[in-house]
């Protein structure tokens, strides 16, 4: 896409070779045809004024205006009366490569997983919030400042995570990162240094994210099943791991909550092994017909790190998360954060933060909460006219739906035939620990899908998920 400047005149990176033998206008004419090929000069791009671009080579402005009118003689460029020179859209630009397989563009229906509605992103909101809060940031701000994270951010996200997530905040052992992932490994290497070898995971889970956040940690990683009523702790117990990545609120995948009777389990077991738990807190806001569930943070906070960021809640470009650290971590979790970036953008924390006082982040959830319940909805109507006798669980609460194929399907044909017919499936495979495709499953991410393309897609593919 061409880069549309704005008062100043574009610079243009050419080299001129007065021993060459070669015209100077010939070299001109020769290097900027050669951008254009390329593609460094993009359609529409503006071209430095003939009187920039000679004093910038050290030519007569005369010399760069032929230049100019001959390439545009040849369709490389258009000149109009009192408006800039640009790369004309008949250009000979070789075409931009196509996508690879799978992306959603060309797609009837891409139910790909854990992505938000990023159309729906509350962009006035995050100006407004920004403006917001450069209008009060003091200049004391601009510094590195206290690798946490804003004290203004922290208190804020202390408060709100008390308030909706029955979680015991101190917004002093709170720490602002860059999204899940630093969170994830910032948390790991902090149980690495209090002597924490092995770390558990949920099994079907992440089991790519995790491992590799453990072997960057020195950890190794083990999975651990899980049923009806959440991770298994008997099964935890056996692994000998001090340490559990847990995704309790709505299991990541399946949809399961951990049960009251697991929780207790889970925090005995956590004093006992003088172990902790990792919760991850991923998507706790969006919830449709089942009670609120609190964090286990709330429940034992010298026992969990509880991570949470806004990738499901705004949108994952904003790369911001935090830790809820439990107090004998905190101060090695702050540590490897100062050593790792000396901290996140401050800006965007003071904006948050203000997004979040001011109200506009609850009400951008409520809105967010009635469209994807009636995706939801559009889901479940559509799979049971396209392709009834599917069952479908996991969807009490967040964007994305499981569905069980029939013990007989091939999950990989299957998601092979349906992007034959341009709908984008994704198997449950990956999450498994071992990579099995037995027993087959599809994971329906309906986040980033409108009804309309839900129902389209449902239909598209219908025959396949019943074996037709």
């Amino acid at each position: 896409m061409a880069v549309q400047w704005s008062g100043r005149t574009p610079g243009l990176l050419l080299s001129l070779d007065r021993e060459s033998g070669e015209q100077l206008r010939a070299q001109v004419e020769r290097q900027v045809r050669e951008a254009i090929r390329s593609g460094r000069l993009q359609v529409g791009e503006r071209l430095p004024s003939s009187r920039e671009l000679a004093l910038g080579l050290g030519v007569s402005r005369g010399l760069v205006q032929e230049c100019y009118a001959q390439l545009q003689a040849e369709g490389y460029l258009v000149t109009r009366v009192g408006a800039a020179t640009r790369v004309a859209s008949g250009a000979h630009i070789p075409p931009a490569p196509a996508p690879p397989p799978g992306t959603g563009p060309g797609l009837l229906a891409d139910f790909r997983w854990g992505v938000p509605d990023l159309g729906t992103f509350p962009l006035d909101d995050w100006l407004w919030a920004l403006r917001e809060a450069g209008r009060a940031m003091p200049t004391a701000a601009l510094d590195y400042g206290d690798p946490r994270g804003s004290s203004v951010l922290r208190e804020v996200l202390a408060g709100y995570a008390r308030r909706v997530r029955a979680a015991a905040a101190d917004p002093e052992r709170m720490v602002v990162c860059s999204g899940y992932a630093q969170g994830l490994g910032l948390a790991l290497r902090a149980l690495a240094r209090a002597g924490v070898r092995t770390v558990a995971y949920e099994d079907p889970g992440s089991p790519a994210t995790v491992s590799a956040a453990a072997a960057s940690a020195g950890l190794s990683a083990v999975p651990v099943p899980v049923d009806a009523h959440g991770v298994d702790v008997r099964a935890l117990a056996a692994t000998g791991a001090r340490a559990v990545v847990l995704t309790p609120a709505h299991q990541w995948p399946t949809g399961v909550v951990l049960s009251p009777g697991r929780r207790r389990e889970l925090i005995a077991w956590a004093v006992r092994r003088d172990a902790y738990v990792v919760e991850d807190d991923y998507d706790a806001e969006f919830r449709y017909d089942r009670e609120p569930v609190g964090a286990v943070q709330g429940l034992a906070a010298d026992r969990v790190v509880s991570l949470g960021t806004v990738s499901k809640s705004l949108a994952p470009a904003l790369r911001i998360g935090w830790l809820l650290c439990p107090p004998a971590l905190a101060e090695d979790v702050v540590e490897h954060k100062r050593l790792s970036d000396r901290g996140s953008p401050t800006l965007d924390q003071l904006a948050l933060a203000r997004l979040i006082e001011s109200g506009r982040f609850d009400r951008h959830l409520r809105r967010m909460r009635t469209t994807y319940a009636a995706r939801r909805t559009a889901l479940l109507e559509a799979l049971a006219e396209h392709a009834p006798g599917v069952a479908v669980s996991g969807l009490a609460a967040g964007f994305h739906a499981v569905a069980h194929l029939d013990d007989a399907a091939d999950e990989g044909a299957v998601i092979a035939a349906a992007r034959a017919r341009s709908v984008g499936l994704y198997g449950m495979s990956p999450c498994r620990s071992t990579g099995a495709t037995a027993p087959p499953r599809l994971v329906l991410g309906f986040g980033n899908v409108g009804e309309r393309a839900i129902r389209a897609g449902v239909a598209a593919v219908g025959g396949l998920l019943v074996g037709r």
